[in-house]
């Protein structure tokens, strides 16, 4: 598509233009090649350069240590006066409207940002979506937060000393890594029209918020936009939404700062490619500001030094704009949650209310002492706790009228495959600072006493579980002890009772592989010890858990752009590892993951794998055995979606001891226009017995 000049001129800085006069040939880019298809002139260095804006955005006093507190949290050393301590609380309006109250830590009603100022809270964040209604007024859900709810918000934030970051998604309902849609309102424009559309609503929004007088420090273009922004897939129209955003920010609150957002840290390499991205194409920003959810993110070193080397090649600040953590597995709203025990998941901490504030503790630490230019953290909706506590029924009809759960059936207007098919509650509710009933929980007052300390008595805070692989002919032996993790994090082996009797051994012996939750006492305390009885599997690595191919082999037949094995436990079947596959080209998915047998005795045989994924379109899948190079087994596997597996067995083959032997899957995927991709973990090769 071509673009005008003046078109092209208007999103540059004012110092590239002059240059573009002179040269008529565009400002000197900076180094980097760009992606395949972006099709660029010389965009140049668009540096704007505006006064300082610290003073205004990070002018921030510390609130004095709250005394009287029960929680443990060893002091954080070297945190300065200004270090942002965020709280996400979009939802509030719309929980206070559905009869949510909100107590302080004497258990009487009052207003929650005084009780997050008071717990030292000194920044709130609320995202704005442009449209989040259906044409009769009905809200979508997720708060319904627009604008005006911004505004709302914003005034409360302010009356009491904390600055606001307005988080805009550019969208009329979620934004995130899956999803980033446009607004209706914006549908089929082109880039040079969604781009004014942009600059002009961030204007207009900004412009509401200042003259209803709040203190706005920080304004978010986008919502974890990995590759992608109001519809747009290619960063030669990002930047110019990004650009938009950013220059309507400095034109009404030139002291606040701009943030980018994006999530999956554990990817190291997309990071660094966004960074690239954003400086080839002088994006004006001052935050790289990044989702890390411990869950899923990886570790707080790779965090760290990520941050870091972003921060010292770019020049810029950085920080964590989204964390959270459960304090309990319990569901609250008879919604189901996210997260909960028994998921495949990274679990640093105990789903306790100390273990929430250990991890936003120990992430302030790694921030403030092993992070470059690290300004702060944002806890995600820490206020969006459980609406009405009696009946599905009852609750359900809150989340409709008041838009309390993630979403609500009217969004299927917008977005039909994903909320307007899943609505329904709130699935974080575990994961507030606030509970069912509205008190805060003692670790909001973790975002005061992490720069004071607060080293009470240790004690035991809760029991880490224990996981056995057991398999079916040999012999179950429990531990005799259990750690105990205690309220500073460290961890104490105590004796452990199992409550099982020789008729559960004998029902684990003999039903097949499956997985047991053995329980016991230890302390005081319930004691979990997941036994997974198994059959001997004569695959090396069969689980990718080496971290490595190892004995397995890749012919990529078709040059994907991703293949390797992947360290992600929420899309592995087992473990954390698995083999992750992605290309965004179509016919570009088309490989062998292939393992030699070597030394296996002769006999009958079965031979497993598990698949899943998306967006694959026609595909040909199947897992096979060869014996001297020819496939003499086969049977075909299918890809739906995300988090449905498709396990198939070759029930039996023979196998004479001497020929050689290989057991593997082929992959082949069309795609279906977003790029194929999926993942594959469990390979199984066991024994037949007559």
């Amino acid at each position: 598509m071509k673009r005008s000049f003046w078109y092209m001129m208007k999103w540059l800085a004012p110092v590239c233009l002059a240059a573009f006069l002179v040269t008529a040939t565009g400002c000197a880019r900076n180094s980097g090649s760009v992606e395949e298809g972006d099709n660029t002139a010389d965009m140049g260095n668009n540096e704007i350069i505006t006064e300082a804006s610290e003073p205004t955005a990070l002018a921030i006093t510390p609130s004095p240590k709250v005394e009287g507190s029960s929680l443990y949290v060893k002091k954080v050393e070297n945190v300065p006066d200004n270090f942002i301590f965020g709280m996400d609380a979009s939802s509030v309006l719309s929980q206070e409207a559905a009869g949510v109250k909100y107590l302080n830590f004497d258990g009487e009603e009052q207003d929650v940002f005084q009780t997050l100022a008071e717990s030292g809270v000194n920044y709130i964040r609320v995202r704005v979506w442009n449209d989040p209604f259906d044409e009769n007024g009905n809200g979508f859900g997720g708060g319904n937060c627009n604008i005006d709810t911004a505004v709302e918000i914003g005034k409360r934030a302010t009356k009491y000393g904390m600055k606001l970051l307005v988080n805009f998604h550019y969208s009329d309902f979620w934004a995130d890594p899956g999803k980033q849609m446009v607004p209706r309102a914006w549908k089929d424009m082109a880039i040079e029209e969604k781009t004014e559309a942009l600059y002009k609503y961030t204007l207009e929004c900004l412009n509401k918020l200042k003259d209803a007088g709040v203190d706005v420090g920080m304004v978010q273009v986008g919502n974890e936009t990995n590759g992608a922004m109001c519809g747009e897939k290619t960063w030669f129209n990002i930047q110019y939404l990004m650009q938009a955003g950013s220059k309507a920010t400095r034109e009404v609150f030139p002291g606040a700062l701009v943030a980018v957002h994006f999530a999956n840290p554990e990817k190291f390499s997309n990071y660094k490619d966004y960074a690239r991205k954003l400086d080839y194409y002088s994006v004006d920003y001052d935050v790289f500001g990044s989702s890390y959810y411990p869950y899923w993110h990886g570790t707080l070193d790779n965090l760290a030094q990520l941050l870091s080397e972003i921060s010292e090649q770019y020049g810029k600040k950085v920080m964590v704009l989204e964390t959270s953590y459960a304090y309990t597995a319990e569901d609250t709203d008879f919604n189901g949650n996210t997260i909960s025990d028994g998921g495949a998941i990274t679990k640093d901490y105990p789903f306790t209310v100390q273990g929430q504030a250990n991890s936003v503790r120990n992430i302030v630490d790694t921030l403030v002492n092993k992070t470059k230019n690290a300004i702060g953290i944002f806890y995600w909706e820490g206020t969006w706790n459980s609406v009405g506590t009696n009946s599905y029924e009852e609750n359900a009809e809150l989340w409709e009228k008041y838009g309390t759960g993630w979403a609500t059936k009217y969004a299927a207007v917008y977005d039909p495959k994903d909320a307007g098919k899943y609505y329904g509650g709130n699935a974080v509710d575990n994961q507030a600072m606030f509970d069912e009933k509205g008190m805060p929980l003692e670790s909001l007052r973790v975002f005061n006493l992490a720069r004071y300390g607060n080293e009470v008595e240790i004690k035991a805070d809760a029991l880490e579980d224990t996981t056995l692989y057991v398999d079916l002919a040999g012999k179950i032996e429990l531990p005799e002890t259990v750690n105990a993790i205690m309220t500073d994090d460290s961890k104490n082996a105590i004796p452990v009772t199992w409550s099982v009797s020789d008729a559960d051994y004998q029902k684990m012996y003999s039903g097949g592989p499956a997985k047991y939750d053995v329980t016991g006492e230890a302390g005081g305390m319930t004691a979990h010890c997941y036994v997974n009885m198994i059959e001997y599997n004569f695959i090396q690595n069969y689980s990718f858990e080496d971290g490595e191919l190892g004995a397995w082999q890749v012919e990529d037949l078709a040059k994907s752009d991703e293949l390797y094995v992947e360290n992600k436990p929420t899309d592995s079947l087992t473990g954390d590892w698995h083999m992750h596959f992605w290309s965004s080209k179509s016919d570009s998915v088309r490989f062998t993951l292939e393992q030699p047998v070597k030394d296996l005795p002769a006999g009958k045989y079965k031979f497993g794998m598990s698949i899943m994924g998306g967006d694959c379109g026609e595909t040909d899948i199947y897992i096979y055995v060869k014996i001297d190079g020819a496939i003499v087994e086969k049977k075909p596997m299918t890809i739906t979606s995300y988090g449905n597996w498709d396990t198939k067995m070759i029930e039996s083959f023979d196998y004479d001891g001497t020929s050689e032997l290989s057991v593997g899957i082929y992959v082949q995927a069309a795609g279906a226009g977003n790029g194929a991709w999926g993942k594959i973990d469990d390979a199984l090769l066991n024994s037949v017995t007559e």
